[in-house]
């Protein structure tokens, strides 16, 4: 059995997700394959990636893909993309509403097998703090090693979550939209051809 196939079975994080305010079985989104060109290494799906199983399938993604350069159909290519969450399920919400981390056993269960199915890709982008730590090494937060990306250029790029609530720290950091993304884009132009 294919690890694509014994990874959207898994119910490992069952009794966990029914203990959240959302009280949701586990729905694994699965979207790698050999050879893509482009890895993004993310947090967890969201509420709607689980109900669609589609990964960034809200404005999170849309804006991802704005900073990327890339359309639908060319992200949603797993030929040349490959989404590898930290978590591969919707953690659930906590009591107040807030996202709940993605579950380590997650992580220490399945990355080592899907990253080598992966295999080696030219360029990794490093989403969110969760990632970043664990991908990088890194101990500061994500400003910071945001801020210091050509550190890991041009094999991985660290970046910040793209979702809405990030909208205040891009105001806040220009220099971000500035100077990252348009490295950003011409790399991902050259590696989509």
């Amino acid at each position: 059995m294919s690890v694509q196939s014994r990874l959207s079975a898994c119910t490992l994080c069952a009794p966990r997700f029914a203990a959240t305010a959302t009280r949701h079985a586990p729905r694994p989104v699965v979207w790698f394959r050999p050879g893509a060109r482009l890895l993004v290494c993310s947090q967890a799906p969201g509420m709607r990636a689980h109900k669609s199983r589609v990964p960034f399938d809200d404005a999170s993604g849309d804006r991802l893909r704005a900073w990327m350069g890339l359309d639908r159909e060319a992200f949603y290519d797993r030929s040349r993309v490959a989404i590898v969450p930290m978590g591969f399920c919707f953690p659930g919400y906590n009591s107040a509403g807030s996202d709940l981390p993605p579950p380590a056993i997650c992580r220490r269960t399945w990355h080592d097998e899907v990253l080598g199915h992966v295999g080696d890709v030219p360029l990794k982008l490093v989403i969110g703090g969760y990632a970043q730590k664990y991908h990088l090494g890194v101990k500061t937060g994500v400003t910071e090693t945001v801020r210091n990306w050509r550190d890991h250029w041009p094999g991985v790029l660290p970046l910040p979550h793209p979702s809405w609530r990030n909208t205040a720290w891009l105001k806040k950091n220009p220099w971000f939209e500035d100077d990252v993304l348009p490295v950003l884009q011409a790399r991902v132009k050259e590696l989509m051809a």
